[in-house]
């Protein structure tokens, strides 16, 4: 029996705390997340408050399990949204080659070149800053890793012996793509998609703090940690909490991605 790595069994435990966590706030939290007390602000964690309130009375621990929530909900949407855009572009670069190959790569490129802040600014500009933005501007950056991806692998399927039979059956160049190299490709785009969810939670995290993300009332890790960094001295635990909440989401979803590249990769298995 092949042992897992402890990486992936790691990564799998952290990320299951997390997606448990915003599953769970989907029923039940402690506290109204947006209920006010401004008598009780700041109250040490207790038995009522878990890890006691912030400068508002609002309960603490409530706002972390619903601002994991809205995380996730970004990193999931925005990576999906993200990789099959960038498959299908992948896959079509591949499928086609020559000038249809290099115009995608090229747009590609051109996507790496643009940061996702600017870009997350100029939709805030337009449209006003929201989850949406967040979304779309994260959404974005994933496009040309994923087109990469599927193109650097998809290329490697189009010399292989069944491809070749394919095509000499008859196959379209779209069907070759869809029966044929989209599932044997299927392992390094889902090892992608779990790194790339680690990235959109950070980047989450990074819009919400420039306020370019999650609004009020809508609790956000980033967001938290803006409003504590005025409160460092008075109340520095404010920022310790959702500072911990996004390492434990990102060195999660890092650890998994490299489990399962290590047990995805032929070389790697061959190694150990």
């Amino acid at each position: 029996m092949t042992r897992l790595p402890p990486n992936l069994i790691i990564g799998a435990v952290l990320v299951a705390l997390v997606a448990g966590t915003a599953a769970l706030s989907l029923v039940w939290t402690p506290h109204d997340h947006t209920l006010l007390n401004i008598r009780g602000k700041f109250a040490p964690p207790s038995e009522l408050h878990w890890l006691g309130t912030d400068q508002l009375g609002r309960d603490v621990f409530s706002q972390l399990m619903v601002a994991a929530r809205n995380s996730v909900a970004v990193a999931l949407i925005s990576v999906c949204l993200g990789g099959v855009i960038g498959v299908a572009l992948g896959l079509l670069a591949s499928a086609m080659g020559g000038v249809v190959e290099d115009v995608i790569m090229r747009i590609a490129d051109i996507g790496f070149a643009f940061p996702a802040l600017l870009f997350a600014i100029m939709l805030a500009a337009v449209f006003g800053p929201s989850l949406m933005v967040a979304i779309i501007a994260i959404a974005f950056i994933n496009i040309p890793v994923f087109a990469r991806v599927t193109r650097a692998s998809a290329n490697q399927i189009w010399t292989r012996e069944y491809v070749y039979a394919a095509r000499a059956a008859g196959m379209g160049r779209v069907t070759i793509s869809r029966d044929h190299v989209l599932p044997n490709i299927a392992a390094p785009i889902i090892v992608q998609a779990t790194i790339e969810f680690a990235i959109a939670i950070l980047a989450e995290a990074a819009l919400s703090y420039l306020g370019l993300g999650a609004q009020p009332p809508a609790p956000s890790w980033g967001r938290m940690l803006s409003e504590a960094q005025t409160l460092m001295y008075l109340a520095p635990q404010l920022a310790i909490y959702p500072g911990l909440c996004i390492v434990t989401a990102v060195l999660g979803f890092s650890l998994l991605g490299d489990g399962l590249r290590d047990i995805t990769d032929p070389r790697l298995v061959r190694q150990r």
